[in-house]
Parts: C-alpha cells; structure tokens; sequence
C-alpha cells in the first residue's frame, strides 16, 4: 500500500510539473519581447530593436502613438485588411480572422507569432512557410525585388525611420543612410 501511495504521489508531482513547464512554456511563447537581436549574422554587426519602445513610446510615424503590430506583422491580420497595406499582401494562415494586438495576446495566450524569417529567409534559404522568398516589383523600375531577410528588414526599418524623418523633421531615428546606428558589432 506505501508504495502504491509514493508511486501515485511521484506521477501526480510529475504531472504537476509538467504541466507548469507547459504552461511556462505557452506564456513565453506568446509575451511580447522586450527586444529582438536581428541582423546576427550581419558583416556590419547585429541590431538590437526595442520592441517595448515600438509598441510602448509614440513610435508611429506622425509620433502620436506605439506602432501597431501588424506594422511590422503584417502577416497576423485577415487578408482583406493586408491588402490595404501595400506591398503586404501575404497573410499566415491564409484563412486567418484575427488581427495581431497587445489585447489579442493577453486575451488569448495561445496565440503565436509568425517569425519574419519564416518567410524573408536569409539569401539562398528557402523560408519555412513559403516555397520561395516572396518578391516585389520596384517602386522604381519593372525589376522584381527579392524578399530576403535583409531587404524585408531594411524596407521595414528604415523605411519607416525615413518616413518619419519626413513627416517630423525634428525626430531622430536611425535612417537608411545610417547603417552603424543600428547595425553594432560586439
């Protein structure tokens, strides 16, 4: 009888502890970060982004508000709300009904996060969820732009540093001209 009694209780701590691994496990999954290391394998050096300033700060363009997930999300919204987003016209899962927000994660936990590599792999990678880098045509000729990691992130990033640049003169975001603000080499 003893050890039917230690044997229950080991599998019931077992249990519980597996049980809090996974739900350890679902919360950091899900909590936004507080920054993102991108660019790792950069020749220039890593960039580290502060997603809590982005999502927290009046980071948006005209500096009124954080930026919006699917700023830089773009794929975590229902297709009819891509489209109004050009060029983001790709969405993950393709029958997706949510769109991506702080109060959508704390409201529901299980939600994940697609990774940007999944689909702007690095230079002669095949992205996860795609089977090829996604390409765009140029603003500025009939080429065809290659999606990778690098040019999603650029186009991203300093894009909308250059926007804002344009819209509030007075602000001071790291532009395309600015490799080093961002791009540290350790």
């Amino acid at each position: 009888m003893r050890k039917l009694i230690c044997v229950c209780g080991v599998l019931t701590l077992l249990a519980l502890n597996s049980l809090a691994r996974f739900k350890n496990v679902t919360v950091a999954q899900t909590k936004a970060p507080e920054t993102v290391v991108l660019a790792d394998k950069a020749a220039l050096g890593k960039v580290t982004f502060s997603h809590l300033n982005h999502t927290t700060k009046n980071y948006n363009i005209e500096g009124t508000k954080p930026v919006t997930c699917v700023e830089c999300h773009h794929v975590e919204q229902p297709l009819e709300e891509a489209k109004k987003r050009v060029p983001h016209q790709t969405v993950y899962p393709a029958d997706r009904t949510t769109t991506l927000t702080a109060d959508l994660l704390t409201k529901e936990p299980a939600t994940k996060v697609t990774p940007c590599r999944s689909c702007h792999a690095r230079k002669d990678e095949k992205p996860a969820l795609l089977p090829e880098l996604p390409q765009i045509k140029s603003e500025s000729s009939t080429a065809m732009i290659t999606l990778t990691n690098q040019q999603a992130f650029h186009r991203a990033c300093a894009g909308c540093h250059d926007q804002v640049v344009k819209v509030r003169p007075d602000a001071k975001p790291p532009t395309t001209m600015k490799c080093v603000a961002c791009h540290k080499k350790v």
